[in-house]
């Protein structure tokens, strides 16, 4: 009881952070506290060590998960289990998961240090000075009929244990049990991609956040219009993020799209395009932007259109341009559903836009723990004919993905093609595909 008071606090407490839908370009978003954020992360941690964990290891027939890193080279997993004043490994850390006979699992550190309130303390190295031989004890007791390790063909984030800890383990473990050695990939993609309602609610403050940094960098605050270069702009965003105490996954990027000769390529998206890059009145901005907050990542594109003299508004074929790649982003979420694989999805969305007169790419991935993250992949920018490996793999529900797309507009006035290009996190449930602080259906403006 006393744990479920405090995760209900510190939801509480972020719950205060972000009221509105869209934050203001002139509101300062609120962060918690690295002491906040820190009992925040473990509280999360222990809920889904204690809750999710026993349906997930029963869900793919796991009877024990071992994770097993050295100080500074961590499988990615770990990362996500540690405690949050735990910045890495140390020295060699074993974590162990096993399901008892009630049906719960039983969460063990084999380590020189005690690790957090979520593991049982399972080496006493005063009692038996051998790593190796404390863990071998633990599986004897347990006597799993398999035990799952880290490693993936298709998925980095499951590919964790590195081949001199594997044969350090398989050196030290008895005989009986090395036959008994099973891939961890099922269990491992599981455990990154699913979120839990805690999560989630946490989840809707921090795209709430990433979106106000957007909308304070896109705006009059902070680009002077015929001074302030593409360049300026992205660095602006990493300063923005440093001054709030938060952490980019990525370096930002700032292209423009303007009527002139030069025709827009959007792989050049992420060099700027132009020499010249001086932000001017009439631009076309798009920025591609995420944070890292709480354990969790965000990933988002946006746009913004440069008010000429006496403008006031986006001219209305920028406007349309906009809500043709919002009618894309329709298409698909609306392909979404349990089972279907990520190159289903994306031959049905892809389908069913081009018959709309649409010209759709179509590239988005799962999004959590990672930036671009385990789980389901809908599309690659260079692979619009289906992805191997990760797009076959089907869409289970409470699962987050960053919906990112562009679709191609002819725009007469300027006499060329132009991309708009949209990124925005959702979380896909049982009522579907829902955008965890809304998209962008309006032009941001610069004045």
């Amino acid at each position: 009881m006393h744990f479920i008071k405090q995760l209900l606090l510190c939801v509480s407490l972020l719950t205060t952070l972000v009221l509105s839908p869209f934050v203001k370009a002139d509101s300062a978003p609120a962060i918690l506290s690295m002491k906040e954020r820190a009992a925040f992360i473990d509280k999360i941690t222990e809920l889904r060590v204690n809750t999710l964990m026993p349906s997930l290891m029963k869900q793919h027939n796991i009877d024990m998960w071992l994770l097993i890193s050295r100080e500074y080279n961590e499988d990615p997993i770990l990362k996500t289990i540690l405690p949050a004043t735990w910045l890495s490994a140390r020295r060699t850390t074993i974590l162990l998961f096993a399901l008892n006979k009630k049906g719960n699992v039983d969460a063990y550190a084999i380590a020189p240090y005690k690790i957090g309130n979520v593991f049982n303390k399972g080496w006493d190295k005063q009692k038996q000075p051998n790593q190796w031989e404390a863990l071998n004890t633990l599986i004897e007791q347990y006597q799993p009929r398999n035990i799952a390790l880290n490693t993936s063909v298709d998925w980095a984030h499951a590919d964790g244990l590195v081949l001199g800890d594997y044969k350090t383990l398989m050196a030290n473990l008895p005989t009986a049990y090395h036959t008994k050695i099973i891939s961890a990939e099922p269990l491992a993609v599981s455990w990154l991609e699913q979120r839990i309602p805690e999560e989630i609610e946490m989840y809707k403050h921090i795209v709430a956040i990433a979106h106000s940094i957007i909308a304070q960098g896109l705006s009059g605050k902070t680009i002077t219009v015929g001074e302030t270069t593409s360049d300026d702009l992205v660095w602006w965003f990493r300063e923005r993020v440093k001054e709030l105490k938060l952490q980019t996954w990525f370096h930002p990027s700032v292209a423009i799209q303007r009527a002139d000769t030069k025709l827009f390529d959007h792989e050049e998206n992420f060099t700027n395009g132009y020499d010249d890059n001086v932000i001017k009145a009439g631009d076309l901005l798009h920025v591609d932007f995420g944070i890292t907050y709480l354990r969790l990542n965000t990933d988002t594109q946006q746009h913004a259109y440069v008010l000429k003299e006496n403008e006031t508004s986006a001219p209305s074929y920028l406007v349309e341009a906009l809500k043709s790649a919002n009618i894309l982003q329709d298409i698909f979420t609306h392909q979404f559903a349990v089972g279907k694989t990520g190159n289903e999805v994306l031959a049905a969305a892809r389908k069913a836009a081009i018959a709309q007169g649409l010209k759709p790419t179509i590239y988005t991935h799962p999004l959590g723990y990672h930036g671009h993250a385990a789980g389901t992949t809908l599309g690659m920018w260079d692979s619009q004919q289906g992805v191997p490996g990760d797009g076959d793999y089907p869409l289970h529900l409470n699962t987050a993905y960053s919906i990112e797309l562009n679709n191609a507009v002819f725009i007469k006035q300027w006499n060329k093609e132009i991309r708009i290009m949209l990124e925005e996190d959702a979380i896909f449930d049982k009522s579907g595909v829902w955008y965890l602080n809304g998209r962008q259906t309006q032009l941001l403006l610069v004045k």
